[in-house]
């Protein structure tokens, strides 16, 4: 085959990040379906095409078996034709006829390229999936290629491979630029048997939790556990935590030494506000601490066992409980699991 083909076909590989060797195979692969619907009585394994793009080789043959009367004229050939093709043919034994590529008939060549089509398909599946493979649910550097100015939406590159960071899951206010490296949630493959990409976020819970594991060894190692996390990204974030050793003060270990283990993952979470609450098993305790900053007088939980409880506050804290729009007492429900009702300590009567 000419130059052209091999340019083409290194291109190709290029565009789709495909190794050209692992692409030809494919090709080749698309080529023996179509000789076979093209001659449809052939044996599979009496086609050889031979793809070399180190070489510049390209090659189609069909192998027959010489025989002294021919009853399938697809698979065998007669001696007086074979001696033709090679001197040292006999009978029993195999010639290898060339084959034009250029005399494929049309429905022939479409169907080699519907079939190399779906095998790049299916490649850039495998190598997306295996590229992935282990990095779900986990939090990865990420460099920022591109922004796009028209939505926003960032095309960002992971270990080499290319996922795209769209601006509803980036954080709130946030301004990405060519260059910055960021964290980012894998949060998993979308479409994984068709058409699959790969969903990254900033603004998912999860990733408040990975960037603790990454900043505190405590809870990496399993001394410090994370209990449950409740999240407004680019506002607000709160994480209750519990330690397993009575010596080791799991609040004290997710801040660190002079502030430096929060501080590092607020500055990734672009100034993102972070409660850390000590987790209870006793539920009005925990929604108390939930609370904070505001302090809290008493928590009644509802006596029908439903998921509910009534909070009263000093008569100075209720808006410090409730929040700016409601966020602290938001956060303090998901993160609990408890409808808290928030209320004053005194009554103020107005005449």
């Amino acid at each position: 085959m000419s130059k052209e083909f091999f340019d083409a076909l290194e291109n190709l590989g290029a565009e789709n990040k495909i190794n050209t060797e692992d692409l030809a195979d494919k090709i080749a692969d698309g080529i023996v379906k179509a000789i076979k619907r093209d001659h449809p009585g052939v044996l599979e394994e009496n086609i050889c095409v031979n793809i070399d793009p180190e070489k510049g080789k390209f090659e189609l043959k069909l192998n027959k078996t010489v025989v002294e009367a021919v009853e399938d004229a697809e698979n065998e050939i007669s001696l007086e034709d074979a001696l033709k093709v090679s001197k040292k043919a006999k009978i029993g034994s195999q010639v290898s006829i060339k084959l034009d590529p250029m005399k494929f008939g049309r429905v022939a060549a479409q169907s080699a390229k519907q079939s190399i089509k779906h095998d790049i398909k299916e490649f850039e599946r495998e190598r997306l999936l295996a590229a992935y493979q282990g990095k779900e649910h986990e939090c990865v550097s990420a460099t920022v290629l591109k922004v796009e100015p028209a939505t926003g939406n960032a095309v960002l590159t992971v270990d080499k491979n290319e996922a795209y960071l769209v601006k509803s899951e980036q954080i709130p206010g946030e301004v990405l630029k060519e260059g910055d490296i960021i964290k980012v949630y894998v949060v998993g493959i979308v479409n994984p048997e068709r058409r699959p990409s790969v969903r990254i976020s900033r603004t998912h819970r999860d990733l408040v939790k990975r960037l603790f594991e990454l900043e505190v060894p405590e809870i990496y190692d399993g001394t410090v556990e994370v209990k449950a996390i409740s999240r407004e990204a680019g506002s607000r974030s709160k994480i209750a935590v519990w330690s397993k050793d009575e010596n080791v003060d799991a609040i004290g270990a997710c801040i660190g030494p002079r502030r430096g283990r929060i501080q590092s993952i607020v500055k990734e979470l672009k100034g993102e506000k972070i409660d850390i609450i000590p987790y209870s098993e006793d539920d009005a305790e925990f929604i108390a601490a939930a609370l904070s900053p505001a302090d809290v007088i008493s928590v009644t939980l509802a006596e029908d066992g439903s998921r509910s409880c009534t909070v009263v506050v000093p008569d100075n804290q209720l808006s410090l409980a409730i929040g700016n729009k409601g966020q602290n007492a938001k956060l303090a429900a998901r993160l609990t699991g408890y409808k808290i009702d928030i209320g004053p300590e005194h009554t103020i009567e107005i005449d």
